[in-house]
């Protein structure tokens, strides 16, 4: 009865993280190239530092025959990966857990449909920090 009980707790708090999660999308026109720029630019003017740059866009593309997929999902894709000491020290001291999620991620996706940026939307109450730096670093970037 605790495993039934469990898997469901477990299963409920997947589908409510998994409705949380819907990405903050913005338009950017211009090339890929000119989004990234501007994305590293903007998380650099912020005094910040990328600790890493995910290539997702070419690892997918490079992968996919070897996992039986012909399907071709961005152009091009990265993923922009940074902290903020001032604002993770801010949540964390609020909630531990946020520990979760650091670092933080500005994605840049090339598709058929054409360039866009983004975030994930953090939790509601105490990464409110989070969430208004991203949207800082996304409306610089997208010239807002």
């Amino acid at each position: 009865m605790k495993t039934v009980v469990l898997a469901a707790t477990l299963g409920l708090a997947l589908s409510t993280a998994a409705l949380a999660e819907k990405p903050f999308t913005y338009p950017f026109d211009g090339s890929f190239e000119d989004a990234t720029f501007a994305v590293e630019s903007a998380i650099v003017g912020q005094g910040l530092v990328i600790d890493y740059v995910s290539h997702v866009g070419a690892m997918l593309n490079r992968t996919g025959s070897d996992v039986g997929s012909d399907a071709t999902i961005f152009k091009n894709a990265d993923i922009f990966l940074f902290c903020s000491a001032v604002i993770s020290r801010q949540v964390m001291e609020k909630d531990p857990m946020n520990i979760t999620h650091c670092p933080y991620g500005i994605f840049v996706m090339e598709t058929d449909e054409g360039v866009m940026i983004g975030h994930k939307d953090y939790p509601d109450g105490s990464m409110q920090a989070v969430e208004n730096l991203m949207q800082q670093i996304v409306a610089e970037a997208v010239g807002n």
